[in-house]
C-alpha cells in the first residue's frame, strides 16, 4: 500500500529514538503549515525567517521548533488568522486535524529578542490528537526594514515556493538574538550553534539591518552600534556565558551531540574573530532604501514606507 504524504515526509529522516521522532514531525508539520500558507498568498506580504527557515532552506544540521515571520512592510492591521483555514485545510488533505491558538504575551516576553517583541503576533499550532508536539508561530508586524528576500523551493507536501531573508540578513538577526535575547534562567545554545554554522559557511553578516535591528528594538542608533562595539559586546557575552548550559540546551536537536566536544568560551571567541562583513561594493547587498525579492530571475523591488 503507498505510504501517504505524511508519512512520506517522515521518511525522509532517520528515527531511532523518541527525540528523533519528535524532531522529525515537528519538521514535517513546519513544511504543511508553509505550504498551507503559500496556498494563501502569504508569502506576498511576508518573509520566513529564523533558525527553522535555515533549517529547512540551508541545511542546518539542528531541529528547530518554531515557525519566525517578518512582515516586508510594517502592518499594524495584518491579522495572521486570516490565514488559518489554508493551514488548516493542508493539514486535512494529509489526514490530520490541527487546532491554532493565539499565545498571550508576557511583560517579559515583549522585548525578549527580534523574535519576541512588542509588535510580534504570537500563535500555537498543535494536533488535536497530541497536545505534546507544538508550533510556535510568531509574525513580526513591525519589522527593522533593510533585507533582501528570495524564493525557496520545496517539493513536499506539493512544489511550491516560500518567500526567505537573504543568508546575510538571516545572520543578522540571529546575531541580534545572541546579543541581546533575555535568557533569563535558560540560555538558548541554539542560538550559539547557528552562529557558529554561519562562520563555518564563510557567510557575510549584514550589519547594516543588524544596526536597524538595534534601532528599532533596543534603541541604539548606528553611533552607538558600530562593528567596533558589536564585537566588543559580543565578546562579552561570550565571556559571561555558561558554556555548559549552552551545551545543554542545544544537545536534544542534533543528532551528532559529540560535535559540541570543542565548545568552549576561546573556541567561541576565535569565531567571533572570524565574522566576516558586508561591504556596500557587494553584488547582493540590499540597497538601503529597497527591499529587493528575486524569483524566475525577474528582480522587484519595494520601497520602504
Amino acid at each position: 500500500m503507498m505510504n501517504s504524504i505524511f508519512e512520506t515526509m517522515l521518511s525522509r529522516y532517520q528515527i531511532a529514538t523518541k527525540d528523533d521522532l519528535t524532531n522529525a514531525t515537528h519538521e514535517v508539520m513546519q513544511e504543511i503549515t508553509l505550504a498551507g500558507l503559500y496556498k494563501a498568498g502569504f508569502f506576498d506580504k511576508s518573509a520566513f525567517y529564523g533558525g527553522t527557515c535555515l533549517r529547512i532552506f540551508h541545511n542546518l544540521p539542528r531541529f528547530s521548533e518554531d515557525l519566525d515571520f517578518s512582515l516586508l512592510q510594517p502592518d499594524d492591521d495584518f491579522k495572521l488568522e486570516n490565514y488559518f483555514d489554508a493551514v488548516i485545510t493542508e493539514f486535512k488533505a494529509l489526514g490530520k486535524e490541527i487546532v491554532i491558538n493565539k499565545k498571550t504575551k508576557t511583560a517579559q516576553t515583549n522585548v525578549e529578542s527580534a523574535f519576541l517583541k512588542e509588535n510580534t503576533e504570537i500563535y500555537d499550532l498543535q494536533f488535536t490528537s497530541e497536545k505534546r508536539i507544538k508550533i510556535k508561530i510568531e509574525v513580526d508586524t513591525q519589522p527593522p526594514l533593510g533585507f533582501s528576500t528570495e524564493y525557496k523551493l520545496l517539493l513536499l507536501p506539493f512544489s511550491f515556493m516560500t518567500r526567505c531573508y537573504s543568508l546575510p540578513d538571516l545572520y543578522a538577526g540571529k546575531m541580534h538574538a545572541f546579543l541581546f535575547r533575555n535568557w533569563q534562567n535558560r540560555v538558548k545554545g541554539r542560538d550559539w550553534y547557528d552562529f557558529e554554522f554561519y562562520v563555518r559557511n564563510n557567510t557575510a553578516l549584514n550589519f547594516t539591518h543588524l544596526q536597524k535591528r538595534a534601532e528599532q528594538i533596543n534603541h541604539l542608533s548606528a553611533t552607538e552600534f558600530t562593528p567596533e562595539i558589536f564585537k566588543k559586546m559580543l565578546k562579552e557575552r561570550i565571556e559571561k556565558t555558561n558554556i555548559e548550559a549552552v551545551k545543554n540546551d542545544v544537545r536534544p536537536f542534533l543528532r551528532n551531540p559529540q560535535e559540541l566536544d570543542i565548545w568552549s568560551r576561546d573556541y567561541f571567541l576565535q569565531l567571533g574573530d572570524m565574522i566576516r562583513f558586508k561591504h556596500a561594493d557587494d553584488a547582493d547587498l540590499t540597497n538601503a532604501n529597497l527591499i529587493s525579492t528575486s524569483f524566475n530571475n525577474k528582480t522587484t523591488s519595494v520601497a520602504k514606507q
